[in-house]
């Protein structure tokens, strides 16, 4: 299987599962400026909407969306537990924390990155905040739907590790950090996060980075 990825960005949370789950993916990169594959093959021509994450099978078939590729995936070894069996309530759950995260973190936390929606950045911080705090409170157990860690986590994952650069500080969360802390330290994640390059960010180490923004991060501090 290729997975078509941004190093840092929402493809990471697929990657991160097939790590979990020992399936070997290979990734395609996609340059940001051009939308071309290392190859020179127009991303577009895979995805017509132009964004990651897309998993090509062995066939050729592709899938689009990372909540529906990580379910595929769980899916392919659901032994490992990263996904409930299709049909349970407890399917249901990881599911609708996937629908959320997409929905009223993703989308809004991607609009913050972008100049155009800088006249409105106050109110969508607003609301990433208030559902920031949300699921601080609903969080019972060390994952979102308790003890065991699900596709569901490595999404939320993915999306707090913008924190630092969207100036949300998780620490107002002790909840969230501490969350970060873990799923950050699962050997899985760390490969994961090697392989596309990320390297710890911060004083704590919480987030992750591309190695350029670490150096001018410490070069910052020594000046």
């Amino acid at each position: 299987m290729k997975l078509y990825m941004h190093p840092g960005a929402c493809s990471l949370s697929p990657h991160i599962i097939a790590k979990e789950l020992a399936l070997p993916v290979e990734l395609i990169a996609i340059d940001r400026n051009t939308h071309r594959t290392s190859s020179g093959e127009d991303f577009h021509r895979i995805n017509r909407n132009g964004y990651v994450p897309v998993l090509e099978l062995e066939d050729g078939a592709t899938l689009t969306e990372g909540p529906a590729i990580v379910q595929f995936l769980a899916d392919l070894k659901p032994e490992a537990g990263l996904a409930p069996k299709a049909g349970t309530v407890e399917r249901a759950r990881v599911q609708s924390w996937l629908n959320f995260m997409t929905s009223e973190l993703h989308k809004p936390m991607v609009l913050l990155f972008r100049p155009p929606y800088a006249p409105v950045r106050s109110t969508l911080l607003e609301l990433v905040e208030k559902r920031l705090g949300w699921v601080a409170s609903e969080m019972v157990g060390p994952y979102l739907t308790g003890d065991t860690f699900t596709v569901a986590d490595a999404y939320f994952f993915v999306i707090l590790n913008w924190s630092p650069w969207l100036e949300i500080d998780l620490g107002r969360w002790p909840t969230l950090k501490a969350f970060m802390d873990r799923v950050g330290a699962r050997p899985a994640v760390q490969n994961a996060l090697a392989a596309e390059g990320l390297a710890p960010f911060g004083d704590e180490h919480t987030f992750y980075a591309p190695p350029a923004m670490v150096t001018a991060e410490r070069q910052a501090a020594r000046s």
